[in-house]
């Protein structure tokens, strides 16, 4: 399958031919995709629009999408009506949404929530155009659905443009029409001790648009079950967020705007019963530790706050945008410490905080008939603390503990660190037909490690005929380790104790180096009906792959030498009048060979035979889908959705795999329009797991994998939604 795709890909730039000779401009779409799921082909944003600024400023979205276009991407599009449709709507998190895209994978929350195209992690999100700097590896979702007018997916071969993280780019743009004078009070809630409450309002004063959005969510199932059971021990989770978006126009046609967002969330983390204790433990520790590993009472807490201040302006030909942007993020591991040490052999005080700040400068300029010329830096500064208080036994020369429990020194540090770099893009409309996107792209790091590449970029997209796309696109990708999760241990501290690894080597976490080939159709085959599929062929140095190596709930990165990441993806959408309806089928394949940094996270046996065998990585699933219908009639919408898995890795070295399993969820709402001075009110009920489908994502084997992690059991929801 490697050599056969990657012929394919490589072979696919030499078949291109030339079009029709028109060198007209390509047509801009609208960003705002209402109701779209995999939209029919279109053409990208093309050069910028030879109009008056003051007409540009009004529309912010349209220019940064001239600024920022897909190229030849391969690109998925969930609109704010489809969002609404679907089963739980607007309540459910960004990550859940994205399922519905071909290539996305469920995951435990604890190991990230989701993979795009077999990634662990490398998923960057943009909103409005401008690139929210990550945070520390934690549960909560930061971001809130309430403002979003459109999600858009991009994968394969991006363009000069994305950088960093390019498994996939999440490109959220507010609602359009969230600035009418009004808003919605909305509760929601049912099974498993759910409970939401949120809010959202818009407005306009003179040239300034504002739009607010908050949310508080309570739960008895916050994290995934580790047993199959209806019940989870010990999961409450508490959770605050908080959207805001100012918008004005300036009296010059430009326009200043300003997003803001924050989110806090307190987790009890669930208790995994009758584990057996850790030999020698209990003779060395008081009668008043747990007598269950049920009753451990290990906790949680996040928090994020992230701010982007951004100014735009369009001339004659050209569009520029310039954005600052912070972030601060904070993680907390309190452990069950007497619980921790009788059933782990050690307990671990965990914190992790980040606080960065950037900026962002992006540029398009219209050169003649047939070009556009984009280009644009970057630059941010983030210092990370990270500490981990451990509590362990002292043991023997045989190993076995020896005495009571000891608190070891601090490990741990502080780092700041840089990002910086630029890209330089051309768009060259060869005909009306052929595009050509061709870029260079420079990243450096100074963190733990000093790195840099020129990463060049080369997209082709022909449109041979109305309602039909090709594209095809080569890519090569820098992508940094997240700094927090690339702190070194120092193993030393740990040295006679239970928490000293088996393996006493610790080779820094380095930067990803991959080539990445991509080649996709997306075809019209009638009014409503549209197809699409999607190849890709990735090589990479350096594979970044995180995992938890132990009872804190926190992720550790590590690098394997070598990997390959290949896969197939069928997408279908159709819709005829108020009933809409998708399907996704996806097939991948990713095998890596030999770990090349923190080696001690691994059992001596595992290491040795991942250094001459190429293994599956623990996120690797061969087949994902996903599918949803929904019918709006006389306002009532009537919905369904489906995810499935043929079951991430496990066992030795991942050489297995868990079950593969499909989620049915429904829903239904309704719109009461009371007519007069009454806003209308909307009533919905929801269906999660319909079929109480008892499935495991996770069964604490595999690479990185300390606990079994259930999926939802069958759960009934109901919400009620005013309009303010």
């Amino acid at each position: 399958m490697r050599s056969n795709l990657f012929s394919l890909l490589g072979g696919a730039f030499l078949s291109i031919g030339a079009g029709a000779t028109r060198a007209d401009p390509v047509a801009l779409p609208d960003i705002d995709v209402a109701a779209s799921r995999a939209p029919a082909a279109q053409s990208d944003a093309g050069a910028p629009a030879d109009h008056g600024a003051a007409a540009a400023a009004s529309d912010p979205a349209a220019t940064q999408a001239r600024i920022l276009p897909r190229g030849g991407a391969n690109a998925f599009d969930i609109g704010a009506d489809a969002i609404a449709r679907a089963p739980q709507g607007a309540n459910s998190a960004v990550e859940k949404i994205l399922l519905q895209a071909p290539g996305v994978s469920l995951d435990s929350v604890a190991s990230g929530q989701l993979h795009v195209r077999n990634e662990h992690g490398n998923v960057q999100y943009r909103i409005n155009g401008v690139m929210l700097p990550e945070g520390v590896a934690g549960f909560g979702s930061m971001l809130e659905t309430g403002f979003i007018g459109n999600i858009a997916l991009l994968t394969g071969a991006l363009p000069a443009q994305y950088g960093l993280r390019t498994a996939g780019v999440v490109d959220i743009a507010s609602k359009r029409g969230a600035f009418a004078d009004g808003g919605a009070v909305s509760l929601y809630g049912g099974s498993h001790g759910d409970f939401t409450r949120s809010v959202e309002y818009g407005g306009t004063v003179g040239q300034t648009e504002y739009f607010f959005a908050g949310r508080w969510l309570q739960s008895d199932l916050g994290l995934e079950n580790p047993t199959p059971g209806v019940t989870a021990l010990h999961d409450r989770a508490d959770q605050g967020k908080f959207f805001g978006y100012v918008s004005s126009r300036l009296e010059d046609g430009g326009r200043l705007s300003l997003i803001t967002g924050t989110s806090a969330s307190a987790y009890q983390i669930p208790a995994n019963p009758n584990q057996d204790a850790f030999a020698g433990a209990s003779a060395f520790l008081p009668p008043s530790a747990p007598a269950n590993s049920a009753q451990l009472k290990e906790k949680q807490y996040e928090s994020n706050l992230f701010n982007v201040l951004s100014w735009q302006k369009s001339f004659s030909g050209a569009d520029v945008q310039l954005a600052y942007f912070s972030r601060y993020s904070r993680l907390a591991f309190a452990p069950d410490t007497l619980g921790d040490l009788l059933y782990n052999g050690l307990a671990s005080r965990v914190e992790r905080t980040s606080f960065l700040n950037g900026v962002q400068a992006d540029s398009a300029w219209k050169v003649g008939d047939r070009h556009v010329v984009r280009a644009g830096v970057f630059g941010s500064g983030e210092d990370t603390r990270v500490s981990n208080a451990l509590t362990a036994f002292p043991t023997d020369d045989s190993g076995a503990i020896a005495g009571a429990p000891v608190a070891l020194a601090l490990d741990g540090g502080r780092k700041f660190g840089w990002q910086w770099g630029g890209y330089v893009q051309d768009q060259w409309k060869i005909s009306e037909r052929l595009t050509l996107d061709a870029g260079l792209r420079f990243d450096q790091i100074y963190q733990y490690v000093n790195a840099n590449q020129v990463s060049p970029r080369l997209n082709l997209t022909y449109e041979p005929f109305e309602g039909a796309r090709f594209h095809a696109g080569f890519a090569r990708y820098f992508t940094p380790p997240s700094q927090a999760l690339a702190a070194p241990s120092n193993l030393a501290l740990f040295a006679g104790t239970t928490a000293a690894p088996a393996v006493a080597l610790s080779g820094a976490v380095l930067p990803e180096r991959s080539s990445v080939f991509d080649i996709g159709w997306d075809q019209k085959i009638l009014d409503g009906l549209t197809m699409g599929v999607d190849a890709y062929y990735k090589k990479a140095h350096d594979l970044l792959d995180d995992g938890q190596f132990g009872q804190a709930l926190v992720l550790t990165a590590f690098n394997y030498d070598r990997a390959v990441n290949e896969g197939l993806e069928f997408k279908v959408a159709y819709e005829a009048g108020d009933f809409h309806a998708y399907a996704n089928l996806a097939w991948a394949r990713q095998v890596a060979t030999k770990v090349v940094s923190n080696q001690y996270l691994f059992d001596p046996d595992e290491l040795a035979y991942i250094a001459s065998h190429d293994i599956p990585t623990d996120h690797a699933q061969t087949l994902t889908g996903s599918a949803g219908a929904s019918y709006l009639w006389r306002g009532t919408c009537l919905s369904a959705d489906l995810i499935y898995g043929s079951g991430m890795r496990s066992g030795f070295a991942n050489l297995a795999h868990v079950p593969a399993y499909a989620q049915v969820n429904f829903g239904l709402s309704h719109e009461f329009a009371w007519g007069g001075d009454l806003k209308p009110t909307t009533l919905r009920f929801d269906i999660v797991n319909a079929f109480d489908s008892v499935y495991v994502i996770r069964d604490g084997s595999g690479i990185g994998v300390f606990a079994p992690q259930y999926g939802p059991r069958c759960g009934f929801f109901i919400g009620v939604s005013q309009k303010l």
